[in-house]
């Protein structure tokens, strides 16, 4: 192991201030720490306990990792969980489930009384529209309260939904679309981003010719502008008003499919993870239970689209599940101005915030200055998933955004369906970059590469040892490619395909894909100890690393820079040294692109398929719908032509 990983993985741990502690929290964790040392059975089951059956389940958990169930037997339904029990309590029924604001400045409170209400009657419009149980309803909308509602609305009837990304093109829409085959489709008509519009509705029309699957679009007015509707589609908010009273209720086995999310496709087709209901409900309600710490005047802005998977997991079931006030916010976070992010946590009263790292970065980018008018003192958390978290970034937020706040770090994966390694909120102590110790319920281990556990402190491939509830169930309509997949590298292991290391505390760090872990000369060495070393420099704004290919070496790394305006030659030269120093000659940069931008997701994850291929070839090879910004692709396109040129 190289030096600066052994430096990495030896931070020390930052304890939780007196303010940030949680004696709530420590005497629940506790106790749920000692049902999982019994059996990781036993913490689920407490868990179960915790929502409302229909019929109790008889059997807790039966079956191997590639095929498993939980809470056989049992019947419940999601939006019963998440909406109907809080409208139905009188202490509750009057709080707000979502605070929304539109980035033209439009907000909508709804409590929990009124989005039950509209759960219900649009879940009946869906059945005047055919949709029933095990059907696939499509869910393609921007940031909006219709979207938390359509999700529940397909989970009161017991439909299948899938969200798509509102930043997709055409063909990554189609191309989901035709895997998923639904029978309906919820739209809006646009959506504002960087003050334009971006028309989904017009997209969708062209991407559904080829999907004769879909009967009906259901078309929510986001504008007003009153767009003319065409044969098959149908205005959301009549469909709505025109219901007499909500749909009858389903009864899920806790087993049955329920969610449909697709993975970003490179060279193959996206596959499509099935979610469960009943397990995806339990382990999310667990997830956000302890990364989040839900306490009685909670407003917590997850910072995120609902097509990223955290987005149903933190704020629409999850969130909800436990009865929080979830904002959300539609558009980009420093439009019109910089100060856009804090002032919707200052209109809003946020206590709780969940963003990428990158979001962290770009707040920290915008310097000192703002964030002073800015104090924000409610905010008692930041939590991070999605990216590696540097410990630079760390570092700041800890100790100077918002005058210092606790930052809880987690990993999970799609396919996870939850984050399950982190430090718990008000409990844990933290370490700069790690993602903590696994979360009651879950279970892991790093082996080598013939999926023999090595021991604290080497690094090697991240694997899942036990079924928990979240688990990914199949391939949507391709089972053998899901056990290939993720089950036939490390037989009776689930593969995580990230490198990590566990230390001597027993915290995880992630290293990044195994795809990220590069060999050179022989030596094998992750992206991300070169790219930790890289974001230290004072005067880089924000770093990726990735290996391309070398006629001897096999692969080198290639570093794709953004500087502040300041001597560049100088900056390159002391990141090489650096980079050398600390890691030996060996992992030397081959190549730094200074570039202007690097192409990101609209939720702020760093792209390093797509520097890749424009490291190699020039050009991006892959899918880029879902860049947030194009403009950032001709600019490392550009970088890498000025330094090859």
């Amino acid at each position: 192991m190289s030096d600066n990983l052994n430096e990495l993985i030896s931070s020390p741990v930052v304890p939780l201030t007196p303010e940030w502690q949680s004696p709530t929290y420590q005497a629940e964790a506790k106790h749920a720490r000692a049902l999982h040392d019994e059996s990781s059975e036993r913490y689920w089951s407490w868990v179960g306990e915790q929502l409302r059956w229909i019929r109790r389940y008889d059997t807790l958990v039966e079956g191997d990792l590639s095929d498993f169930r939980y809470y056989g037997g049992g019947a419940i339904n999601v939006a019963d969980n998440c909406v109907n029990r809080w409208a139905e309590n009188p202490a509750t029924r009057d709080k707000y489930a979502v605070v929304w604001e539109g980035e033209p400045g439009d907000i909508r409170k709804v409590t929990y009384a009124e989005l039950a209400d509209e759960v219900g009657r649009l879940a009946a419009g869906l059945a005047e529209l055919g949709v029933e149980r095990g059907d696939v309803v499509a869910i393609y909308l921007p940031n909006m309260v219709e979207a938390f509602a359509a999700i529940h609305a397909c989970n009161h009837i017991g439909a299948i939904y899938t969200v798509i990304f509102a930043g997709f093109s055409e063909e990554a829409s189609r191309s989901r679309l035709e895997q998923a085959e639904p029978k309906v489709v919820v739209v809006a008509d646009a959506s504002y981003r960087r003050t334009k519009l971006v028309p989904l509705l017009d997209t969708l029309r062209r991407a559904r010719r080829s999907v004769p699957s879909v009967q009906n679009t259901i078309v929510v007015d986001r504008t007003g502008r009153g767009v003319a509707l065409e044969e098959g589609e149908i205005d959301y908010r009549e469909l709505v008003q025109r219901q007499p009273g909500p749909a009858p209720m389903a009864e899920m086995d806790a087993n049955d499919p329920a969610f449909l999310i697709f993975t970003s496709g490179t060279e193959s087709k996206p596959k499509g993870i099935v979610h469960s209901a009943g397990g995806f409900l339990a382990g999310t309600w667990s997830n956000v239970h302890w990364q989040v710490g839900p306490e009685q005047d909670d407003v917590y802005w997850v910072a995120a689209d609902v097509g990223w998977l955290t987005f149903p997991i933190q704020a629409v079931v999850g969130g909800l599940a436990n009865g929080m006030t979830i904002a959300c916010y539609e558009g980009a976070l420093d439009t019109p101005t910089q100060d856009r992010f804090y002032e919707i946590c200052e209109k809003h009263s946020v206590t709780k915030i969940l963003a990428a790292p990158t979001v962290l970065r770009m707040l920290r980018q915008f310097g000192d200055e703002l964030m002073a008018r800015h104090p924000l003192p409610q905010l008692k958390l930041v939590t991070t998933q999605g990216e590696l978290l540097d410990s630079d970034t760390f570092g700041w937020t800890n100790t100077r955004f918002a005058g210092g706040v606790p930052v809880v770090n987690a990993y999970g994966q799609t396919e996870t369906g939850s984050t399950w390694t982190y430090p718990i909120y008000g409990v844990d102590d933290m370490k700069a970059g790690s993602v903590g110790v696994p979360t009651p319920g879950h279970l892991c281990l790093v082996v080598d590469d013939s999926g023999n556990p090595v021991p604290p402190g080497i690094k090697g491939n991240l694997v899942l040892t036990h079924p928990f509830p979240t688990l990914a169930r199949t391939v949507w309509k391709d089972h053998q490619r899901f056990l290939d997949t993720y089950f036939s590298r490390f037989p009776g292991y689930y593969a995580t395909s990230d490198e990590a290391v566990i230390d001597h505390d027993g915290h995880i760090w992630i290293l990044g894909r195994s795809d990220d872990v590069i060999n050179i000369a022989a030596h094998r060495i992750s992206t991300m100890e070169i790219e930790e070393i890289v974001n230290s420099h004072p005067q880089v704004i924000e770093a990726a690393v990735v290996g391309v290919p070398h006629a001897t070496k096999g692969t080198v790394p290639a570093a794709f820079i953004v500087i502040k305006d300041d001597d560049q030659e100088r900056i390159i030269e002391q990141i090489r040294v650096a980079v050398s120093d600390q890691l030996g000659r060996y992992a030397a940069l081959e190549h730094i692109y200074v570039t202007a931008n690097v192409p990101k997701t609209r939720t702020g994850k760093l792209m390093r398929r797509l520097l890749r291929d424009v490291a190699t070839y020039g050009e991006p090879r892959g899918d880029t719908s879902s860049v947030e910004d194009h403009s950032a692709i001709e600019a490392v396109t550009q970088a890498v032509a000025a330094v090859d040129a």
